[in-house]
């Protein structure tokens, strides 16, 4: 295929799954055989683009121009391709995990679940692909929209009541603020195209341009800044493969990716390195990251230990987008693909532990490890990499965040990376202790489980492997993010 063909097919591709996955209700092997199916393809489209495109003339895809001078079109270019391809790879291995995890819970609705993970898939394939920011925006929306079923899966009061935070805090953001912010832009610069150095000129004043990014970063709920940050952890009543889908493929991502996308495209690195606000932002950002990751050191449900640690590895991406030199947004679209095979390993562990013994409080982990030894190998791998100590996948992306915080003497993003390597291993590492080497917990009579069911443990076990590859192998994303940033 040609790469405009490729391009038209890549979005395609997961809305027929979902077209698929209904018209499969009655057969669940069928149905998910659809989707493990459409995963695959998906990422076979996805690397041939990356693999075939001219990067000096990338393919565009026009699909509507609802105002004159502005359409719906899909341009790639890098940032956005390694996007695309993490999401698109961590879909099918997610819908095996969801095979062995929605049957070993006895879930209801699989059908709606399945066909709401392929519609989310194809709203971040827009994501990552769209040429400009009404692109952007249309489809941001209707990833939101598209996951409040997942979010709201078990159909109780609690998941209401977290699908109203949930969509109030992501929808309110993003149309409050991100929409204002790109209307503003095309009053002052006649465009939204996304451009290497930005699109604003010396005309525009600082003032315009600090309250411009401010309203693109708040805009941006999907990057959990705080104070933005409270429909992440509720979003937690959900589904683990919806949890593993929120933060580590999709949802999350998005939010993280428009910031960073932003500081490049709309702003540029050089124009973000002079401004004053940026600082601050930064500081929040570091905030960001050391108190959510003291939040997470006193949770006892393990996903939400694993949310807090969400929120605060996200602020490393927008800490390292707002540094505004090309180290900082490296390590940033470096932890992209980074956090994404790691923290959706740990989520994957989370949720194997909960269906197969049972418990979803950490203070009940002693001595699980020695009951489902691959699970818990797992979680150490994902843990590790979380805290950033080589040799696994985190290390690489804090390397050149840490890089870009030294170059800007940016102190305070300096001393938060170091603050937070240090809360990771404290609010991690015991988890792996209790499970391996403290005795059993049999509070509630002898356990008699014992490891996960198998495409449980295939899935975490495969994200676990990717976790350490892509530290001895980071070529694919690291070519990517230099090309970023015209390195």
């Amino acid at each position: 295929m040609s790469p405009e063909q490729l391009l038209t097919w890549i979005p395609l591709v997961p809305l027929l799954a979902a077209f698929g996955v209904v018209a499969a209700r009655a057969n669940p092997d069928l149905r998910e055989g659809v989707s493990i199916g459409a995963g695959v393809i998906l990422f076979l489209l996805v690397a041939g683009l990356a693999a075939t495109i001219n990067w000096e003339a990338p393919p565009t895809l026009v699909i509507a121009t609802p105002v004159v001078g502005v359409s719906l079109a899909l341009t790639p270019e890098p940032l956005g391709m390694l996007f695309a391809l993490v999401a698109s790879l961590l879909w099918p291995i997610t819908t095996v995990y969801a095979v062995g995890y929605m049957r070993a819970h006895h879930e209801q609705n699989q059908t709606r679940f399945y066909t709401a993970f392929a519609v989310s898939i194809a709203a971040a394939m827009c994501i990552a692909l769209a040429g400009n920011m009404l692109t952007l925006f249309v489809f941001y929306e209707v990833l939101s929209i598209s996951t409040y079923p997942l979010v709201t899966h078990a159909g109780t009061d609690k998941a209401k009541r977290a699908g109203r935070v949930y969509l109030g805090l992501l929808m309110g953001t993003s149309i409050g603020f991100m929409l204002l912010a790109m209307v503003w832009t095309w009053s002052l610069t006649g465009t939204l195209d996304f451009k290497p150095g930005g699109v604003f000129n010396d005309e525009v004043s600082g003032g315009v341009l600090g309250v411009l990014l401010l309203l693109y970063v708040f805009g941006t709920g999907k990057a959990a800044l705080m104070p933005f940050h409270r429909w992440l952890p509720a979003a937690m009543v959900a589904p683990t493969p919806v949890s593993a889908l929120l933060h580590a493929v999709a949802v999350v991502k998005a939010g993280v990716f428009t910031v960073l996308k932003v500081s490049v495209y709309i702003f540029g690195l050089d124009r973000i390195e002079q401004m004053l606000i940026a600082e601050w932002l930064v500081a929040l950002a570091a905030l960001t990251i050391v108190l959510a990751s003291t939040i997470a050191l006193r949770q006892d449900n393990f996903k939400a230990r694993l949310a807090y640690s969400t929120v605060s590895q996200l602020s490393y991406i927008t800490m390292g987008a707002l540094l505004g030199v090309a180290a900082g947004a490296i390590g940033g679209g470096l932890h992209i693909a980074m956090h994404a095979f790691g923290k959706i390993t740990l989520f994957f562990c989370a949720g194997a532990v909960l269906v197969t013994a049972h418990k979803a409080k950490i203070s009940e982990l002693d001595g699980i490890g020695r009951r489902m030894p691959w699970t818990m190998g797992a979680f150490t791998i994902g843990a590790v990499s979380m805290i950033g100590a080589p040799p696994f996948a985190g290390f690489v992306s804090k390397w050149y965040l840490l890089s870009g915080a030294l170059q800007t003497e940016q102190m305070i993003a300096v001393a938060a990376l170091i603050i937070s390597t240090l809360l990771n291993a404290a609010y991690f590492m015991p988890i792996v202790y209790a499970a391996f080497f403290k005795p059993e917990d049999d509070g509630h009579g002898p356990a008699t489980h014992g490891e996960a069911p198998l495409p449980i443990v295939l899935a975490l076990g495969t994200t676990a492997l990717l976790t350490i590859l892509i530290f001895f192998f980071p070529g694919i994303p690291l070519s990517l993010v230099q090309q970023m940033v015209g390195g």
